[in-house]
């Protein structure tokens, strides 16, 4: 059972989600919060397993209420939803510590495999998505254009196959895609995904991937060849 909180200003956005969650036999919903302080001493009490986080609310917003729950260091995952799919407060989100974003606009079975993947620390949105927002995130980072020096110590950990797992990552491939291109068992890229996370200290693959962007494993599309 995936315990879920909702946070959002809107009384009738609530309510819907709560319609849709409490209609699926793994799901219940844990609360209600109407602004990002709420979401977040809720979240402290409740531990959700995830929370459906609106980025634009009054008073505290979602992206500080989410810096604070990731911050807290408990197991609860934050999925950002946003009007915009490319919206500079998602990026602001995932840097904060969100495991992934959604568009509010999202069919219902989009947003329910978003919270199932969310549950269970995997990718939230499509892979070519993922691969478009981050594109246009990194150029918000101010890392995107220092120049690059000594390699990360995050990454040293990380065997030659492991990092090209991770740039296949950052690529926006899925575990079929790399299980086919590289001639692996897809338990067996699975493996390496969950070697990637914890020697890189990720909560998930979304922040394996930022980390491959801030490090510069992998670059934006139009910088990158192939």
């Amino acid at each position: 059972m995936t315990t879920v909180l909702i946070a959002d200003d809107q009384p009738l956005q609530r309510f819907g989600f709560r319609m849709l969650l409490e209609s699926q036999d793994d799901m219940r919903v844990a609360g209600e919060a109407a602004d990002g302080a709420e979401a977040a001493r809720m979240t402290a009490g409740l531990r959700p397993d995830v929370v459906l986080m609106d980025v634009r609310m009054p008073g505290l917003d979602g992206i500080e209420a989410t810096r604070r729950i990731v911050a807290a260091g408990g197991s609860t995952r934050v999925l950002i939803l946003t009007t915009f799919d490319l919206d500079e407060y998602a990026y602001a989100g995932l840097r904060a510590g969100a495991s992934g974003f959604l568009v509010k606009d999202a069919q219902p079975e989009e947003l329910l495999s978003g919270i199932r993947a969310v549950a269970t620390g995997d990718a939230v949105v499509a892979p070519s998505l993922t691969r478009r927002l981050l594109d246009a995130y990194v150029q918000h980072l101010p890392s995107a254009t220092a120049p690059d020096t000594s390699p990360d110590p995050r990454l040293a950990a990380l065997t030659d196959r492991e990092s090209e797992i991770l740039r296949a990552m950052g690529r926006g491939w899925t575990n079929t895609e790399m299980a086919e291109r590289f001639h692996l068992a897809e338990s067996t890229v699975k493996t390496h995904v969950g070697r990637i996370l914890a020697k890189t200290g990720s909560r998930d693959r979304v922040q394996a991937v930022i980390l491959a962007y801030d490090t510069k494993l992998v670059r934006p599309a139009r910088r990158e060849e192939g």
